[in-house]
């Protein structure tokens, strides 16, 4: 146990956390999302995972201590609902409020069709499988940068 650090967030996925840079994007997924088969195609070449938990609570942990990149319009992005792009399924609105409080403010996700997200999910330096296994958990994190402290 680490303190101030949630306990969801295993050595792996710090290591990960930690070794991105600056526009590195992060995938979140469900269990129906081809993790395995995509996670090899990544920077970091493997599968990471945050078991037995819904998208929103390991959204919530990995927030704690990822910054969101501010240089760019939508640092975070959810996967469309295939032939309905608008709908908001429960499993989105819940991440979403967890990013709301993440940021302290409303933090609109871009959304981003189906095929499209696996395309960039394969560019993605990690990707993160959670317990969640309700359809659309699925989400794209892009990291920030720390500012230095000002003496």
């Amino acid at each position: 146990m680490l303190k101030s650090i949630d306990p969801l967030l295993n050595a792996d996925v710090l290591y990960a956390l930690r070794s991105m840079g600056h526009g590195d994007d992060l995938v979140l997924c469900d269990t129906n999302f081809p993790a395995d088969a995509v996670a090899r195609q990544t920077v970091l070449g493997r599968l990471l995972r945050i078991d037995n938990v819904t998208a929103s609570h390991a959204a919530r942990a990995i927030l704690s201590v990822l910054p969101l990149d501010s240089f760019v319009d939508k640092p975070a992005s959810r996967m469309e609902i295939v032939g309905q792009p608008n709908e908001i399924p429960p499993v989105q609105s819940e991440v979403q409020a967890a990013l709301d409080a993440a940021q302290g403010r409303s933090f609109p996700m871009a959304s981003v069709e189906r095929f499209a997200f696996y395309e960039l999910a394969k560019r993605s330096y990690c990707v993160i499988q959670t317990g969640e296994r309700r359809f659309y958990g699925c989400f794209i994190f892009k990291k920030g940068v720390i500012p230095p402290d000002v003496a």
